[in-house]
């Protein structure tokens, strides 16, 4: 992710930290709600993506054209088949009509698979399009979340550094218990103010994390559509020609020389479209049954985000426990302050609690 410099987000945090008032429950209660909103849409929207990529379809496709294919029969005029029906030569023509007649009709089946093989890869094209507003979108929310972070954390430090000081100072020296009370009452919207801006920072490592996800997703997306490319331009059209080579050389046996052309002819048709279809096989199936995404990926990437989680909910249980303590601190402190008030109107000093 492209992080944004300091320099580029100061004048914008500026400006933002000073219209922030701790002391408007409503504002800090909605303080970058919209951006956090927009980023839980987003991550939604990308999910529904993942979860609707049919990635199993070209495969399917693919499995089904190698089906296709394998029922052209081909090794119905290997040598074998043909020394075997030598004496019956009509019939050996009759095969072979019988053969490129139902290779007219496989035809039609691959012409339609790789149609729809083109429109799969089309969809793709669009999708690698979406993913990539999606990660100029994504990129947008992660500054905006800096700019918010930033100028929280200004107003933190504000409140901190002067604003709690000041009304410590004035409650030390007033015997209103009411400024106590106040002072009180800023520190406790500071801290949820300040757990505001850590919930950011959590939306800050969502939008992080969403970057390569999309990236990764894309790329799957342009292997597939490589892969789908391939098979239109260079496998499909070879094993046509290789079906068309093997009828022509069928074809050039003549009545006279049978049987010395039948042995070397369908011998090297045999070796031809046995390399082919050993070849064209081997990357169809590889193809259908290799993943988009590597398990050790997914294994990975599922163990950094649990691992970010229970780090969060560690880090939100010691913040819970920190406050606890500091409110058992505020109240012994104020309980301290109105003590000693009492003893200063009343000049009856109470014994040390023990």
């Amino acid at each position: 992710m492209e992080q944004v410099s300091d320099r580029d987000i100061a004048p914008q945090a500026q400006e933002l930290a000073q219209t922030i008032d701790v002391t408007d429950a409503q504002q800090i209660e909605q303080y970058a709600v919209g951006i956090q909103s927009k980023i839980a849409d987003f991550s939604d929207g990308v999910l529904a993506n993942v979860r609707n990529k049919d990635a199993g379809y070209a495969g399917t496709m693919m499995t089904n054209l190698l089906g296709v294919i394998r029922g052209a029969r081909v090794d119905e005029l290997s040598p074998s088949a043909l020394i075997n029906r030598i004496p019956l030569v009509g019939k050996i023509f009759n095969s072979f009509r019988n053969f490129i007649s139902r290779y007219e009709k496989i035809e039609v089946q691959i012409d339609r698979i790789c149609a729809n093989l083109e429109k799969t890869r089309m969809d793709l094209l669009k999708d690698i399009g979406l993913f990539d507003i999606m990660f100029d979108h994504n990129r947008e929310y992660f500054r905006e979340l800096e700019i918010y972070i930033a100028a929280g954390e200004l107003k933190v430090k504000e409140l901190n550094d002067t604003v709690i000081p000041e009304l410590k100072r004035r409650a030390e020296a007033s015997s209103d218990p009411m400024i106590s009370q106040q002072m009180n009452d800023m520190v406790q919207m500071t801290n949820r103010f300040e757990k505001k801006v850590h919930d950011l920072k959590l939306s800050k490592t969502i939008s992080t994390q969403m970057a390569p996800q999309i990236r990764l997703v894309q790329n799957n997306d342009r292997i597939l559509v490589d892969k789908i490319q391939t098979s239109i331009l260079n496998t499909i059209p070879l094993w046509k020609n290789q079906i068309i080579i093997a009828m022509g050389i069928f074809k050039q046996a003549g009545a006279l020389k049978l049987q010395q052309e039948v042995d070397k002819t369908t011998n090297e048709l045999l070796l031809k479209n046995s390399q082919m279809l050993k070849e064209t096989t081997a990357s169809v199936v590889s193809m259908g049954e290799r993943g988009i995404v590597e398990i050790e990926t997914l294994k990975k990437v599922n163990a950094d985000l649990i691992a970010t989680l229970e780090e969060t909910i560690s880090i939100q249980e010691k913040g819970k426990a920190a406050r606890r303590s500091a409110e058992q601190e505020l109240i012994k402190i104020e309980s301290e302050l109105k003590n000693k008030l009492v003893e200063i109107k009343t000049g009856v000093r109470k014994p040390a609690a023990y």
